[in-house]
């Protein structure tokens, strides 16, 4: 085993024993969660015990509901009303502090995922990056609203108002990107939000705890922890959740949904499975191809619901493309996350080689092939990516989101086979398409345009620019996010009207000039 940088080592035990809840951080005295990580720090292999968390449950869970609806108080609370310029100042305040706790938060992200360090750097800066946007970008929202109009003999001032107590659940795999792409946009909108970490990457909020406290009002960010069951189901059985944001899995979030007491007064912000394919045509640049197919495929092992979970390779390049492919997957490097150079990094969850491996057993019980030296092969917390052809729809690595280092290839004969596999499936999030004529191209991406929400031309799926929208369909997502568009999946148009005759414009006109209402206003922020 190779010697562990000294910036990079874990020399005690992080055990968070503190929870924010009503603008204080309190102490928890119960009972705790171990946090270990598969990554080893002795020359024998174990896994590395990290620290502790709270094992949650009931009481807490009525704790931070009461905090959150206190909060937002029937529409009320001092958040929900205040001017956006002084929600903007707390967004600024803690992002400023967030700042500061980069180099720990990184070393948290490589220990409890695996991530690699170049890609847990750029996933925290990504996160300040996107802060920033969202604040600029909510800027001009409100300028464009600073203003009356008038139809039909009535004006109108139309703003965006919050919705109210938001349940937010990220994933483990971007547990600080993603978790924030529903964080920061449901806070600045006015919404007090009830924040539970995923069941890795939790330990690397701790060092945020105090931003957070210091930054907003009491009851507008509550941060607890435990498992989703004893803590989120509890919370949305309440009935006081208005808006749940999820990132992750479908049944998670149709459980956590049928717990609610009044399905219609819930809104749902969710980004969930995806099987989004690769479609290589005949006259594909294949090292183009490749390459992307590599990044698209096994980017962070695979853990990514915008990985290419399936390529379709037109039959006739189809032995070259996979012959230069599996030589390709074999070459990539494998290591510990802070080892320079490194693709591959050990698997965050201890039973996902074992769920890997199964699928592989299925597929070759019918016919399919590993067609790389190393694929399969494993190790104390890693399974090399076998690739696998070919690969049928009778088998369970065509129809399951393997979400690891697992690449499952077919080919095709006709364009209408993939097509109609698309069609057919639950998903429909991303496609990548491979070819040049454009001919052949442009129905294409007519009909793909159909099935999902981004067609990625001779380049890998993927979620950013954080300014397109990121969303899917079926059963893929519900509402869109991005830096625009997630301003409005949290809130909702509401305005005041009056009718345009002298009485009421001399009302209009005095609160204009009282700067009594932080609502009519027409002040713009620079």
């Amino acid at each position: 085993m190779k010697t562990i940088p000294t910036e990079h080592q874990i020399t005690q035990p992080l055990h968070q024993a503190t929870y924010l809840v009503d603008g204080v951080l309190k102490q928890w005295t119960g009972n705790t969660t171990p946090v270990y990580s598969t990554i080893s720090s002795t020359e024998e292999y174990a896994p590395t015990f990290l620290g502790t968390i709270p094992a949650m449950g009931q009481d807490v869970a009525t704790e931070v509901i009461l905090a959150a609806e206190h909060a937002y108080n029937n529409g009320q609370g001092m958040w929900p009303t205040m001017k956006v310029a002084d929600r903007i100042k707390c967004v600024e305040n803690f992002v400023t502090q967030m700042k500061a706790t980069r180099t720990e938060v990184v070393k948290y992200l490589m220990w409890e995922i695996g991530k690699s360090l170049p890609d847990s750097e750029k996933e925290f800066d990504r996160t300040v990056e996107y802060i920033y946007d969202t604040i600029a970008d909510y800027k001009q929202l409100d300028r464009d609203c600073a203003r009356f109009t008038k139809s039909q003999g009535v004006n109108a001032m139309v703003r965006r108002g919050p919705l109210g107590v938001v349940l937010c659940l990220g994933p483990y795999n971007y547990p600080l990107n993603e978790t924030f792409t529903l964080l920061i946009p449901a806070i600045i909108m006015g919404n007090p939000v009830i924040f539970k970490p995923a069941k890795h990457g939790v330990l690397l909020i701790s060092p945020l705890l105090k931003a957070f406290q210091s930054s907003f009002p009491k009851g507008v960010i509550n941060i607890i922890y435990g498992r989703g069951r004893d803590v989120a189901s509890p919370i949305m059985k309440s009935g006081k959740v208005a808006v749940l944001a999820l990132i992750g899995n479908s049944k998670s979030a149709i459980a956590l949904q049928d717990q609610h007491p009044n399905k219609n007064r819930l809104r749902l912000i969710l980004g969930l499975e995806a099987k989004n394919p690769a479609i290589i045509l005949p006259d594909a640049d294949l090292d183009l191809a490749i390459q992307e197919c590599i990044t698209g495929t096994l980017s962070f092992n695979g853990q990514r619901c915008t990985a290419l979970k399936i390529v379709y390779v037109h039959e006739s390049i189809a032995t070259e493309f996979n012959r230069r492919f599996a030589e390709k997957v074999d070459a990539l490097p494998f290591g510990n996350p802070w080892e320079k150079g490194v693709f591959l990094t050990p698997l965050p969850e201890k039973e996902k080689p074992q769920y890997i491996q199964g699928l592989i057993d299925d597929a070759q019980k019918q016919g399919a092939q590993i067609l790389n030296e190393k694929g399969g092969t494993h190790s104390d917390n890693f399974i090399f990516p076998a690739v696998l052809f070919p690969v049928t729809k009778k088998m369970r690595v065509y129809h399951e989101e393997q979400f690891g280092p697992l690449v499952p290839i077919m080919t095709f004969k006709d364009i209408q086979e993939p097509l109609n596999d698309m069609a057919e499936s639950n998903y429909g999030q991303q496609v990548s398409l491979f070819g040049k004529d454009i001919r052949t191209i442009a129905p294409l991406i007519d009909t793909l345009v159909n099935l999902v929400c981004r067609v990625n031309l001779n380049s890998s799926c993927q979620r950013g620019p954080d300014l397109y929208p990121f969303t899917g369909r079926k059963d893929s997502a519900v509402g869109t996010l991005s830096i625009h568009d997630a301003l409005r999946s949290f809130s909702i148009r509401t305005f005041v009207a009056s009718k345009d005759n002298e009485y009421n414009n001399e009302i209009l006109q005095a609160l204009l000039n009282s700067k009594e209402s932080n609502f009519i206003n027409t002040d713009y922020i620079l």
